[in-house]
């Protein structure tokens, strides 16, 4: 039976001494489906972080959020995020256009502070195609009226190939506060606007 894990993980294990302790969390923790709890624990997430990476390699990590479940779990084995109108540069879809393999964190700061890697392969879906498949469409969370009418751009569908737990040890646990998101707005202060300073252009070293 092949080991889980890539080649480089696995070379480290024996490079580090931790191949033992590596092959318990593989046997105990290492699904290749989501099972009742991860399943449930998705319905109740209301962000999610994903990464991606484009033919070459170069990666991009970037941040989702919704109403709660707005990841829906079709089955065990699948998973259907919509996509928004953002920024215009579309570099997660851009990177499934050129490679499907998708890696997904889903951490809950509020309650059990406990995180869920989901990898697997994703695609693109028009809302054509989802209008055009009804049992996908009939089994989406749609987001309440009161989170306005904007309506997905584009969906990803993803195929699940691992799941597993990140341990609760390091991650903080948080109040969740009232805040009023604008979800539909182009305004760029409520948006943010030029937080970091990014239209100065200035180089390194002042160049």
């Amino acid at each position: 039976m092949k080991k889980p894990g890539s080649k480089g993980e696995h070379d480290l294990q024996k490079k580090l001494a931790t191949e033992k302790r590596a092959l318990a969390f593989y046997n105990s923790q290492l699904l290749n489906h989501l099972n009742p709890e991860m399943r449930q624990f998705i319905a109740e997430q209301e962000m999610v972080f994903i990464s991606t990476s484009d033919s070459k390699g170069e990666c991009d990590a970037s941040f989702r959020a919704g109403h709660t479940g707005f990841v829906t779990v079709l089955n065990e084995k699948t998973l259907l995020f919509p996509e928004y109108r953002g920024n215009g540069v579309l570099a997660s879809m851009g990177n499934i256009s050129e490679n499907p393999h998708i890696g997904m964190f889903f951490v809950d700061f509020y309650q059990s502070s406990i995180g869920l890697h989901v990898n697997g392969k994703a695609g693109i879906l028009s809302n054509e195609d989802l209008a055009a498949d009804l049992d996908l469409s009939g089994k989406i969370k749609w987001p309440p009226e009161k989170l306005g009418s904007r309506k997905p751009a584009s969906w990803i569908k993803v195929e699940v190939e691992e799941a597993y737990i990140h341990c609760s040890k390091h991650i903080p646990l948080m109040q969740k506060k009232d805040k009023t998101i604008h979800w539909e707005t182009d305004d760029e202060k409520l948006k943010g606007g030029d937080f970091f300073n990014a239209k100065s252009r200035t180089e390194p070293d002042g160049k």
